[in-house]
């Protein structure tokens, strides 16, 4: 995953409008020269722009202005408030395999009528010791904080950010609903820990939870 630094961003939105020369940039982020023409470098090393002409202008790739464009057309439309970016860890014996539950896990997120999938990104494949390992890079925006909810304990993801909006507000019933939820989602984590458990390790657990 490529977390790409807060300047890297506003050059990003600057050169939306169009091409622009490492000058003009300079000025619009109101920083010297030197360090725009700093961050320049390290976005053609990450491949997010292309540079041509002379004088030299940078522009964004096309697939990374198709991208932003189709964002802003999912956003007109989107009715959810929360926006967020989460990342769900993925891992499996074979490669095969690991490609197969990476797809069920998008068509999973994306038949959910509580999300609205903005963006999907699926990880290269890695081995890690006997597993092959990915990650899904999901960016989206859910209806309540019921939906929150359903996400944590239904896709486990190991990250979670909250993109907008500064402040939140859920209503009683929402939250009502939502813990119920997890009330019965914990309950039933519970029964199934102890169905695979024998007593010794059932107490061994309890210490260690408890401190007892």
């Amino acid at each position: 995953m490529v977390e790409i630094p807060e300047l890297q961003k506003q050059i990003s939105k600057i050169l939306l409008s169009g091409p622009k020369t490492a000058e003009e940039i300079a000025v619009e982020l109101k920083q010297p020269y030197l360090k725009a023409m700093e961050e320049l470098k390290e976005m053609l090393k990450k491949e997010l722009i292309i540079k041509d002409g002379y004088p030299t202008k940078y522009s964004l790739k096309t697939e990374i202005v198709q991208k932003v464009v189709e964002r802003r057309r999912i956003a007109e439309k989107d009715q959810f408030k929360v926006r967020i970016r989460c990342i769900i860890d993925v891992k499996a014996l074979e490669p095969g395999l690991l490609g197969k539950s990476l797809d069920e896990i998008e068509q999973m997120l994306r038949s959910e009528k509580a999300f609205t999938i903005y963006d999907i990104i699926k990880a290269e494949q890695v081995q890690d010791g006997e597993y092959y390992s990915s990650f899904i890079d999901a960016n989206l925006s859910v209806k309540d904080f019921r939906a929150i909810v359903h996400l944590m304990f239904y896709y486990a993801p190991i990250s979670v950010e909250v993109l907008k909006p500064e402040k939140i507000e859920f209503g009683a019933d929402d939250v009502q609903d939502a813990l119920v939820d997890m009330s019965e989602l914990i309950h039933a984590y519970a029964d199934r820990i102890m169905k695979l458990m024998n007593r010794k390790e059932l107490e061994d657990f309890d210490r260690k939870l408890y401190g007892k």
